[in-house]
């Protein structure tokens, strides 16, 4: 499960100018331009390549929950990407972004403290260098936990420490999400 590499996403649909396809003869039109072939797209959804041509040609329209999930997601990652470069590139640039997470948060710090971990919901923007490591970090295929670092430090420096203002010493750990979402 990749919480942080699917919020960050979904943020990116906040800034496509036009909705994906609908239809999953249409979504499955969509890869195969894409992917150049139906042998490649059947090979990504775990599919026949004779499924995937009736979709092509609308004699299946109905797919099961499970591959109708993965058909979206996989139209999502794929959709404008012009529209997702730019918006992300103002992000690491100029912007930032906004983490809101309901995750559990430890601590690590000086011994006499009381600083165990607990859940928290937080909301944080975040400035636009540890956006740009993020986005840089996803592109090049790093892993959930590379991910979860990243973010976590950006957390520990920005909410925790409050740009090093307090908590000089604290290290935070970044556990168990709940849930998180990305704006930007």
């Amino acid at each position: 499960m990749s919480d942080i590499s699917d919020g960050l996403t979904k943020a990116d649909a906040q800034h496509f100018t036009r909705p994906i396809p609908k239809s999953a003869g249409a979504q499955m039109r969509f890869l195969v331009k894409q992917l150049k072939s139906t042998k490649a797209v059947s090979a990504l959804l775990g599919i026949s390549q004779r499924t995937v041509e009736r979709y092509v040609k609308n004699q299946l329209k109905q797919p099961k929950p499970a591959l109708a999930a993965r058909l979206e997601d996989e139209v999502r990652r794929r959709w404008q990407p012009l529209v997702r470069k730019r918006a992300r590139e103002q992000a690491a640039r100029t912007t930032g972004l906004v983490v809101e997470t309901r995750a559990r948060f430890g601590f690590t710090a000086a011994p006499g403290t009381t600083d165990d971990g607990r859940m928290r919901r937080i909301t944080q923007h975040l400035p636009p260098e540890y956006a740009g490591r993020l986005f840089a970090a996803q592109e090049t295929g790093a892993t959930e936990a590379q991910l979860r670092h990243i973010t976590a430090e950006a957390l520990q420096e920005i909410y925790f420490k409050d740009n090093g203002a307090r908590a000089t010493s604290l290290l935070v750990e970044f556990t168990d999400i709940d849930y998180i979402d990305f704006a930007f």
